[in-house]
């Protein structure tokens, strides 16, 4: 909040609390005070929160996107100086569809020793994650767009998914489309991430390939994203809870601060946007006030004044 004031725009935040934390006086981990609160205002920037575990609820997470309709996650992977990258010059952003294949959460017994669960691919939620895609490839001046997928073994399901992208691929003859196997994709991308641009790919492996793209520019520290339906858009980083280091004031906090970045474009502010991505760049650069996981020894706040100090520099 500190860092994205420094940057001249106005904001007025509603907090509100989920997760583990508040099941004691909610009896849940999300509660509709939550959800109220995003439907209202349309806009959301989102911590980690954790899911109890053997509790019977859904993934807080998972149910946001459903309840709010977040069908398209958002997940920008670029080299930024300074970090710890394996390439310096990736520049990728993830397409992922958001409410369906595996992430339905259908799944049964089928008997005491197997267990069953169901790949959900439609033609429309495929349709339009596909036209998010190449919507926003236009919009930002990219070259290409890669359907990702395993048509090749899952040919009803995967085969609907590729089916359903090259259609809408017809439409936007200014844009490249190709497509790749999944397993293929990650070993390209390994090699040559340079080679790619915009990915479109269903839920889980949209999933997967997120954090291996995060992995080629130094980590999830540096990892932003956002959920974004017609609606509401939710604004988080791309890593989970850890409740272990939770109020320790270790966890890098590039990645949430490139998610609020994020924010501010989606709220028609990019002069704030480019500030707050320039100002992390610069104090990952400069060394001195950085998380461990970048190679300083600074803690989260101080990381964090640095960036906004930075911030009201440049703006």
């Amino acid at each position: 909040m500190t860092v994205l004031a420094a940057g001249g725009v106005s904001l007025e935040f509603e907090l509100r609390q989920a997760g583990a934390a508040v099941m004691a006086a909610h009896g849940t981990p999300l509660p509709e005070e939550v959800l109220d609160s995003i439907r209202r205002t349309g806009v959301a920037l989102k911590g980690p929160v954790t899911t109890p575990v053997g509790t019977g609820f859904r993934s807080v997470n998972v149910t946001l996107r459903t309840e709010l309709g977040l069908y398209a996650s958002l997940r920008p992977a670029r080299s930024l100086p300074g970090a710890p990258c394996l390439y310096s010059d990736v520049d990728l952003v993830i397409v992922r569809e958001n409410t369906e294949d595996l992430y339905t959460g259908r799944e049964r017994m089928v008997d005491a020793d197997t267990a069953e669960s169901v790949k959900v691919i439609t033609r429309s939620a495929s349709e339009r994650i596909a036209r998010f895609a190449f919507d926003y490839a236009r919009a930002h001046g990219r070259r290409s767009v890669t359907a990702v997928h395993k048509a090749n073994i899952m040919k009803l399901s995967d085969g609907l998914f590729l089916q359903s992208v090259r259609a809408v691929a017809a439409e936007y003859p200014d844009v490249h489309f190709q497509d790749r196997i999944v397993d293929n994709m990650c070993l390209q991308l390994v090699r040559r991430p340079q080679d790619y641009d915009v990915l479109v790919l269903p839920n889980l492996y949209g999933d997967i390939v997120s954090d291996l793209a995060a992995g080629l520019v130094g980590g999830l520290g540096l990892a932003p994203g956002a959920n974004i339906g017609e609606g509401a858009a939710v604004f988080e980083a791309v890593h989970g809870s850890a409740p272990d280091i939770a109020g320790k004031d270790e966890v890098n906090p590039a990645a949430f601060l490139l998610s609020g970045a994020m924010m501010l474009d989606y709220l028609s502010e990019p002069r704030a946007a480019r500030s707050v991505e320039r100002a992390v760049a610069d104090v990952i650069v400069e060394g001195r006030h950085t998380t461990p996981d970048v190679g300083g020894t600074a803690g989260t706040q101080e990381m964090a004044r640095a960036v906004a100090r930075r911030v009201e520099e440049l703006s």
